[in-house]
């Protein structure tokens, strides 16, 4: 790949996923000094969430039918950008419930379409996913560690204006770069992605990242507001999000050397069962600054060696023209379904059984999908599916 090439693929993550850095750890804060209460925040971030279910997938089922994957990202991006900046003029909550559903729809089409853009062109060298992908890790890191220093006391109003500049950035990088369509799209074009869903170790594949997603609800909810309840500063808590997210660099440096040593199903399997300890440890051990920061730290499990797996594993169920249709079927039902239901969840679950029940509970989730995983989706079943395809 060309070294432009890359830098221009980079470069759209980076702005993406540093305005989820600024949407993420500090959203709920801004809706929380808008005196929303704990239910409304959990809906309103759910309703940012469930368009991920069904939005990917409907651009994705266009793109893969009509060919034209970046124009449909770029405008995607263009809508989103627009619609967002609605937030700023009025603050109702059913304002708000409006403008977060159809920012959502937009914004959250993008980047499964995206992903599949980027292997694309990455061709058969598609280890060389997570180095590109680490510049999304990079541009949060930069938010979280830059936003408090800007936002920090009686400056949270500022937030809206920040996403909204990230956004038009981001919408820029899709101008950058090339379009570029699986070559074995005529191969594949027979497969019907209904008889693809009925394979067992689909099934397991989307059930298991269904549960992994559903578990992170309450940390990203509520996080922030978890680590100030327990008396640590704003600054601190973007400290810990950029913690998190520069393990997770980290996990992507190392995942190419990671993969020629390990199945990605075993490393997939190992990403859940070391969610399961991480929410635990918070749920018992977040006054213990050491402990939280080796739960930190397992973030490069919970999501970089997850979601690293699960672009691979998408990538190989779901081939030729139903690629864009695989990482937004990923997309939905991760982080659209089970996304929308950890906010929704564990925004009613915060009030009523208290932060320890709620981060055990999602312990609990991320270990259901850990036993799917390590029972369904073994090296064997992935050799045995790629042959019959």
């Amino acid at each position: 790949m060309r070294k432009t090439q890359y830098s221009r693929l980079s470069a759209f993550y980076f702005f993406y996923f540093a305005a989820l850095g600024a949407f993420l750890p500090y959203w709920a804060l801004y809706l929380k000094s808008l005196n929303f209460n704990a239910n409304e925040i959990g809906e309103l971030l759910a309703i940012v969430m469930v368009s991920k279910v069904a939005s990917p997938y409907l651009f994705s089922w266009i793109s893969d039918h009509i060919q034209k994957r970046l124009v449909i990202i770029q405008a995607s991006m263009f809508v989103s950008v627009v619609v967002f900046a609605g937030v700023i003029p009025f603050q109702s909550y059913w304002w708000f419930a409006f403008v977060m559903a159809a920012f959502g729809f937009f914004w959250n089409a993008a980047l499964p379409l995206y992903e599949a853009l980027t292997l694309n062109h990455l061709e058969h060298d598609t280890s060389l996913y997570s180095s590109i992908r680490l510049w999304g890790s990079v541009g949060f890191i930069v938010v979280a560690l830059v936003l408090p220093l800007i936002i920090g006391g009686s400056h949270i109003s500022l937030l809206p204006l920040i996403i909204l500049a990230l956004l038009i950035a981001n919408t820029v990088t899709t101008f950058l770069v090339d379009d570029r369509t699986p070559k074995s799209s005529h191969q594949s074009s027979q497969t019907h992605i209904i008889e693809t869903l009925k394979k067992p170790i689909v099934l397991a594949f989307l059930f298991a990242c269904f549960f992994q997603s559903l578990s992170h609800g309450a940390y990203y909810t509520f996080f922030t507001i978890y680590l100030e309840d327990h008396g640590y500063s704003r600054g601190f808590s973007g400290a810990m999000w950029a913690l998190g997210v520069l393990a997770e660099v980290g996990l992507f440096i190392v995942m190419k050397r990671l993969l020629t040593k390990f199945s990605v199903c075993h490393l997939f399997a190992m990403a859940l069962f070391i969610t399961a300890i991480r929410w635990v440890m918070l749920a018992l051990y977040v006054d213990s600054i050491v402990l939280l920061f080796i739960s930190q730290l397992f973030h490069a499990a919970s999501f970089g060696l997850f979601h690293a797996c699960s672009i691979y594993l998408a990538h190989s169920l779901f081939p030729g023209r139903l690629q864009g249709r695989g990482q937004a079927l990923y997309a939905g039902v991760s982080f659209g379904l089970g996304g929308t239901l950890g906010h929704l969840l564990s925004g009613y679950a915060w009030d009523s059984q208290g932060a320890i029940w709620t981060f055990l509970s999602s312990a609990i989730i991320a270990l259901i999908g850990a036993i799917i995983a390590s029972k369904y989706i073994t090296k064997e079943r992935l050799s045995g599916y790629a042959n019959n395809t």
